[in-house]
């Protein structure tokens, strides 16, 4: 269980900790988020990389497909229920589950699944041809729209979405998703970063990168700590920040009392495999 400061040691308003997922009332709920994955750089023991399953008015939309999620993802939803993807960048740990999910969809035995956008940086399509060792034409475009991001507002679904170049070596979107008068943001992977707290401001919920512990930095403009994504969340003025990311070698409970004492005032959690954090 992951401690919390400032509120309910369970995860605090909104948050519902993994195994109790059926405590949440759907028809209360305007955003639902399923943490999928939650380690940083690679899969840890407990499950996978980076992903986030997003829901609202039926629509199902993933935030990330890192490695290992596509198996875990199934605990929640069904592989042909999921409407769009959506990737950050073209990371392994936040992108390679393309792959698997690509297979799912194109040779299920009762035949192949609907066509769904997967909206990503420039290169999306060939990268994923590449890592699955297909032509660039068609690749995995009769089984994906690939649709390429940039800085700004688009609408996805029930989802309003604004984009911002966050500060990491390769092109990085964070995500700012609103429905219903409730706001998420998520800052995939950075650096400090100003669009970051631009992109969260007045958010509810910051889903927020926590990778490195405080100490000497060998890779700047690479990641955060939990004590600078804590100074984000305070200078954006957020509802409650949730610490991802989570590199499996590091001490987990070190990560969270660092970011612990920050200036930030509100609830602070770990990101769990299995958790639901409802916007409602």
């Amino acid at each position: 269980m992951t401690k919390e400061r400032g509120c309910e040691p369970a995860g605090g308003p909104g948050v519902v900790p993994p195994g109790q997922q059926g405590s949440t009332s759907t028809s209360l709920v305007a955003v639902r988020i399923t943490v999928i994955g939650c380690s940083g750089s690679f899969p840890g023991p407990d499950g996978p990389a980076s992903s986030y399953l997003l829901e609202a008015e039926g629509f199902r939309l993933l935030l990330d497909l890192g490695n290992g999620a596509v198996g875990a993802l199934q605990r929640h939803a069904s592989l042909d229920s999921i409407d769009a993807v959506c990737l950050s960048h073209h990371h392994a740990d936040h992108c390679l589950d393309v792959c698997p999910f690509w297979v799912a969809r194109t040779y299920r035995p009762g035949g192949r699944m609907r066509r769904i956008p997967v909206y990503g940086p420039e290169g999306t399509a060939r990268r994923m041809a590449q890592a699955y060792g297909l032509d660039d034409h068609p690749g995995m475009r009769e089984a994906f729209d690939f649709v390429t991001l940039s800085p700004g507002k688009r609408q996805i679904g029930p989802f309003q979405i604004t984009l911002a170049h966050m500060n990491h070596p390769v092109e990085t979107f964070g995500f700012r998703v609103e429905q219903a008068g409730r706001a998420l943001a998520y800052s995939a992977d950075t650096g400090t970063c100003p669009a970051l707290v631009e992109l969260a401001s007045q958010a509810d919920v910051l889903l927020c990168e926590a990778s490195f512990l405080t100490g000497p930095d060998p890779m700047p403009d690479m990641h955060l700590t939990g004590r600078q994504a804590a100074e984000h969340a305070a200078r954006a003025g957020v509802g409650r920040l949730v610490l991802t990311h989570l590199v499996p070698w590091n001490d987990q409970q070190r990560t969270l009392a660092e970011a612990s004492a920050s200036s930030f005032g509100g609830p602070i959690s770990l990101a769990a495999p299995g958790q639901v954090i409802a916007l409602d």
